[in-house]
C-alpha cells in the first residue's frame, strides 16, 4: 500500500507569502475587534451620565466598571473552548451574537443592578474575541509575519474604545447615554449575521479537522491556485506540536511549567492598570473639574494612544517579543504617573498628549501581549491557552477598577501614579518571561520556527 500524501501547512503559506486571503482577514478582523473594543470601554463613557441620572456616588460604579469584566474572566476561556473544539469562526459568531444581544439590553437598564448583570453577561461574548482573533490570523499566517498580522488584527481594539467618546461628546447629550448601548448592541449583531456568510476558518484548524476537507481544499486552491491537492492527502502542521482534546496540565508542557503562570500574572498587571485608566478617566477629569467634553476626549485619547502604539511597534514586537514589552513596561511607568499632573495644567492639549503617550504604551502593551503570550503555544491550543491568560489575566481588570473606587477622593496626581505600580512589577515580570522563553527555544530549537 503506497504511503499516504502530506501537505505540510506551514511550508505551504510560506511558500504563497502574504496574499488576499490574509489581507481578508484583517479587514474581517478589523470590524470584529472594533465593536468589541467599543463595548468594552462603553460603560466608562456612560458612567458620568449614569452617576447623574441616576444620582449615584462616583464610587458606586466600581462593580458596575468591572462587571462585564467579571464575565470575561470566563468567556475568554469558555469561548477559548469553543474555538479549539468547534472552530475560529463559531466561537466569534456566537460571542458577537452574546455581547449583542446583552449591551442592547443595558440601553434599557433602570438602576444599577440591572446594569450589573447585563454588563456581566455582555462580557461573557466580549471575551471571546481576542483569543480567537489572535488565533485565526496568526495560524492563516506565513512565519515571517505570524506575529505581525495578528497584532494587526487586534492593535484596533484601543481604537473601538475610542469610538463612545466621540458618541458621548456628539450624541449623548441629544439621545442620553442610552445611544451607547444601542449602537453598541446592534452592531455586533450585524457582524455576526455577516461572518457566519462570509468570514473564512483559520487554516491550521481546518488541517487538524478532518471535517473541514472539502473547505481546507477549496481555501489553498484560492490562495494557491498552481497548488494540486494530492487525492487523501493528510494536512499536518509540521513545525508544531499537537494535542488531542484540550486539559490545562497541557498548558505547562514542553518549559511551560514557569512561563504559563508568569504569562497569567503579567496579564493581570497591565490589565489592572488598564482598565483602572479606560475606567476611571472619563470620571476623574470630569472630577478635575474639566468640561465633560473634554473628559471624553481624554478617554478616547488613551484608546487612539493605544492602536497608534500597537500598529507602529507590531514590527519592532515581532523581532523581539518579550524583550520588547519589558521595556514598553519600563516606561509606561513615567507616562501614567504622569497624567495627574497633566490634568491640574490649564492646557488641554498637555493632557491629551500626555494621556495618548500613556494609551501608546499601556494599550499597546496589552495587543502585544495578546499575541506574543499566544504564540507561546501550538495550534491545537492557541485559542484555549489565549483564553486561559485573558481570562485568569481579567482577575487584574476586575481589581484595577474596584481599586480605583476605593481610591476615589485621593489627589489625582497621587491616585495616577499609584495607578502606575502595575507597569513596574509588569516590567520584571516580562524580563523573566524573557529569559525563561529564550532559554525554552535554546533547549527546544524545533520550537521556534513554531512561534
Amino acid at each position: 500500500m503506497a504511503d499516504q500524501p502530506v501537505v505540510q501547512v506551514s511550508r505551504l503559506l510560506d511558500e504563497r507569502g502574504l496574499s488576499s486571503f490574509q489581507i481578508m482577514l484583517i479587514v474581517w478582523s478589523f470590524f470584529i475587534v472594533l465593536i468589541d473594543g467599543y463595548d468594552i470601554a462603553a460603560i466608562a463613557f456612560a458612567a458620568p451620565s449614569l452617576a447623574r441620572e441616576w444620582a449615584l456616588k462616583p464610587g458606586a460604579l466600581g462593580p458596575v466598571f468591572s462587571a462585564s469584566l467579571i464575565g470575561i474572566l470566563f468567556g475568554s476561556a469558555l469561548f477559548g473552548f469553543v474555538g479549539d473544539r468547534y472552530g475560529r469562526k463559531a466561537a466569534l459568531v456566537w460571542a458577537n451574537l452574546v455581547f449583542g444581544v446583552f449591551t442592547l439590553g443595558a440601553a434599557y437598564s433602570t438602576n444599577l443592578d440591572q446594569m450589573f448583570w447585563l454588563r456581566l453577561l455582555a462580557g461573557l461574548g466580549i471575551g471571546g474575541v481576542i483569543p480567537n482573533v489572535v488565533a485565526i490570523n496568526a495560524e492563516s499566517a506565513p512565519r515571517k509575519l505570524r506575529a505581525t498580522l495578528a497584532i494587526i488584527a487586534v492593535g484596533c481594539v484601543p481604537l473601538g474604545g475610542a469610538i463612545p467618546g466621540f458618541v458621548t461628546a456628539a450624541l449623548v447629550p441629544t439621545h442620553g447615554w442610552q445611544i451607547i448601548f444601542l449602537i453598541g448592541g446592534i452592531v455586533p449583531i450585524i457582524i455576526a449575521i455577516a461572518a457566519q456568510i462570509g468570514l473564512p476558518e483559520s487554516i491550521k484548524y481546518m488541517a487538524l479537522h478532518e471535517s473541514q476537507r472539502g473547505k481546507m481544499e477549496k481555501t489553498i486552491k484560492a490562495i494557491r491556485p498552481d497548488y494540486v491537492v494530492p487525492p487523501n492527502a493528510k494536512f499536518v502542521i509540521e513545525d508544531e506540536k499537537q494535542y488531542s482534546g484540550f486539559s490545562p496540565g497541557h498548558l505547562f508542557r514542553d518549559g511551560l511549567a514557569l512561563i504559563t503562570p508568569l504569562l497569567w500574572l503579567l496579564f493581570a498587571l497591565n490589565l489592572m492598570g488598564y482598565f483602572f485608566l479606560i475606567s476611571w478617566t472619563p470620571t476623574l477629569m470630569t472630577a478635575a473639574k474639566l468640561p465633560p467634553a473634554t473628559a471624553a476626549l481624554a478617554g478616547a485619547s488613551l484608546q487612539i494612544g493605544g492602536t497608534v502604539g500597537a500598529l507602529l511597534l507590531c514590527w519592532w514586537l515581532q523581532k523581539h517579543r518579550f524583550l520588547a514589552v519589558a521595556i514598553m513596561f519600563v516606561v509606561a511607568v513615567p507616562a501614567v504617573g504622569a497624567i495627574g499632573y497633566a490634568a491640574g495644567l490649564a492646557s488641554q492639549t498637555i493632557l491629551l498628549v500626555t494621556i495618548f503617550f500613556a494609551g501608546f504604551l499601556v494599550l499597546g502593551i496589552q495587543s502585544g501581549i495578546n499575541v506574543i503570550g499566544a504564540m507561546v503555544y501550538p495550534t491545537s491550543l492557541r485559542a484555549n491557552g489565549s483564553g486561559w491568560e485573558l481570562g485568569i489575566g481579567r482577575i487584574g481588570s476586575i481589581v484595577g477598577p474596584l481599586v480605583g473606587a476605593l481610591l476615589i477622593g485621593l489627589p489625582v496626581e497621587r491616585l495616577y501614579m499609584w495607578s502606575a505600580l502595575p507597569f513596574a512589577a509588569g516590567a520584571v515580570i516580562c524580563f523573566i518571561i524573557h529569559r525563561l522563553n529564550t532559554a525554552r527555544l535554546a533547549a527546544h530549537p524545533e520550537l521556534k520556527d513554531a512561534q
